[in-house]
């Protein structure tokens, strides 16, 4: 019998505050490995994850790895090779990203027999998703506590979707002195992406324009998007880089226009469902049903 290895890492936003995870399994023996960055990326967590739960065998082992990361799996076990015959170098000539983790990993992996295997994040795997736990709880332990005032208005968001696209819902949840006020919606054939910007354009029109107000999300792309993304979108007249035309450009500008007349304070509160704020957990709740009313 091996040893069992499962890992994770991740940076938010990216680059930005990062933790990393492993867990390693022997018989009935378990660790449990954890590490965080204030700046870094979420390959470098990834790698991080990888070399350290390497690092934590005492002899040359039987290794199946397990990763959510396709950086990690086909770097290691594809990549690589080329990368050092030429002088860690790219196809373009270009050095390798993260060039120190790389050649660590590699030394760490000349000691043992590893079988590299990719999983699916969140597809149900328990220990894929707690070692993202585990990760996230790493982060949050770096990360600056956000100061909410009793007196702001607080907008819980969550939304919903049944396919991609398929019938979508989106919940508010609007906390005030002390007060708290629900709102719902749904559409038949929508995107999670697009709900999640839709619940908090509804939250918005719900208060008065000139408003101090704190928006709460789990959503990554809404919370990047909003408070990252969107500058450059509004200037290249919603175009990508690229020149591509960039996804929901009509919920965006809107949701941007709505901005304009509240005082926002975006709070990132992705990380464990147990953990969440109460007005979170019944804004899911409130989305989960808004898709049975379609």
């Amino acid at each position: 019998m091996g040893v069992t290895i499962y890992t994770d890492g991740g940076a938010d936003p990216n680059p930005g505050i990062g933790g990393w995870a492993a867990i390693l399994r022997y018989k009935n023996r378990e660790k449990v490995l954890t590490g965080n960055e204030p700046h870094t990326t979420n390959n470098r967590m990834e790698l991080a994850a990888a070399i350290a739960a390497l690092k934590a065998l005492n002899e040359p082992s039987k290794v199946t790895l397990y990763t959510d990361s396709e950086y990690l799996r086909r770097g290691i076990t594809e990549w690589i090779d080329n990368w050092i015959k030429k002088n860690w170098r790219t196809k373009n000539g270009k050095p390798v990203a993260n060039e120190d983790l790389w050649r660590e990993l590699s030394q760490l992996t000349q000691q043992h027999d590893i079988d590299w295997h990719w999983v699916r994040g969140h597809s149900g795997d328990p220990l894929n998703e707690r070692v993202d736990v585990l990760a996230r709880q790493a982060r949050a332990e770096i990360t600056p506590q956000v100061q909410i005032s009793a007196d702001t208005p607080r907008l819980y968001l969550r939304a919903s979707c049944k396919g991609s696209p398929g019938t979508g819902g989106w919940g508010v949840v609007l906390e005030h002195k002390g007060e708290t006020t629900q709102f719902s919606g749904s559409e038949p054939r929508t995107t999670n992406n697009r709900m999640e910007i839709r619940a908090a354009i509804e939250g918005l029109k719900k208060l008065p324009p000139g408003s101090d107000v704190q928006l709460v999300t789990t959503s990554d792309y809404l919370f990047q998007g909003a408070t990252k993304w969107i500058d450059g979108w509004r200037r290249r007249n919603w175009q990508k880089r690229g020149g591509q035309t960039v996804a929901n450009h009509d919920q965006w500008q809107e949701l941007d226009r709505l901005m304009g007349h509240y005082n926002v304070e975006w709070v990132n509160a992705k990380g464990s469902s147990d953990d969440q704020p109460r007005g979170l957990q019944e804004a899911s709740k409130l989305a989960v049903q808004a898709t049975e009313m379609v």
